[in-house]
């Protein structure tokens, strides 16, 4: 995929790294954003050892409204179109609706989805540029969402809604984009092994979650589906687990 780039948000840990080094392995240029800016330089080392033809990277917090603007500008800059899109960065915390603190649960809007949105909204332009440039497989937005935004699950209320929200905007994004050579796919795992589900390892065992290049892997072949396919929506579940939980 020589010449083609990405923007890749939450990229220094987990999923998001995972999927960098994949598309940094296939020379993509890459921009990629987290909010710690000593960790994203060294995943940036990391990445142009890999292989990637060149990487940006920008220090945000994506509940910053301005963060959406400096990504894809940025990316702009430097690349000219876009190839391909990770909608990556999410936060979340537990809590039942009767008691959950509407300051966590602006923070989880914001990043979950008012950043996704605003993003995709600045891409736009650069991803049909990047599938006029890449006529057969056209260009693509993948959208890291959550078992939970399928199948609801106790205390998982806010963020189990901002994951489903993600599924009906890649819906959308098909239904108005596919056309122009723009298809997205939501992708909704279970409990994958990173930090980010540290909190319940206790009840469910590090070596029974997904691991993160279950992930990788579904991000890779989507990335490969011709102009002609539209997948709106996978949902990846645990081996032993009920499929309607995460």
């Amino acid at each position: 995929m020589t010449g083609s780039s990405a923007l890749v948000t939450g990229a220094s840990r987990g999923i998001g790294l995972g999927i960098a080094k994949r598309l940094a392995a296939q020379g993509y240029g890459l921009t990629v954003t987290a909010r710690d800016a000593s960790r994203l330089a060294a995943v940036a080392d990391d990445l142009r050892a890999a292989g990637a033809s060149d990487v940006v990277t920008i220090a945000a917090d994506m509940a910053d409204p301005d963060a959406a603007q400096a990504l894809a500008g940025a990316h702009e800059d430097r690349f000219g179109s876009m190839r391909a899109l990770v909608l990556n960065a999410g936060v979340g915390t537990a809590g039942p609706i009767a008691e959950y603190p509407m300051k966590r649960f602006e923070k989880t809007v914001a990043v979950n989805l008012t950043a996704p949105f605003t993003l995709l909204q600045r891409a736009l332009p650069l991803l049909r540029k990047g599938a006029a440039e890449n006529p057969d497989r056209g260009a693509k937005v993948v959208a890291v969402s959550s078992i939970t935004g399928v199948y609801a699950e106790a205390n998982l209320a806010v963020y189990g809604a901002t994951k489903a929200a993600l599924l009906s905007l890649v819906e959308t994004l098909n239904a108005e984009e596919s056309g122009n050579g723009v298809a997205g796919t939501a992708i909704a795992p279970a409990y994958v092994d990173t930090d980010m589900s540290e909190w319940t390892k206790d009840l469910i065992p590090a070596d029974t979650m997904l691991t993160v290049n279950d992930v990788v892997e579904l991000v890779d072949a989507v990335l490969r589906l011709s102009n002609r396919a539209v997948l709106s929506k996978m949902v990846l579940t645990r081996a032993g687990a009920s499929g309607y939980g995460a």
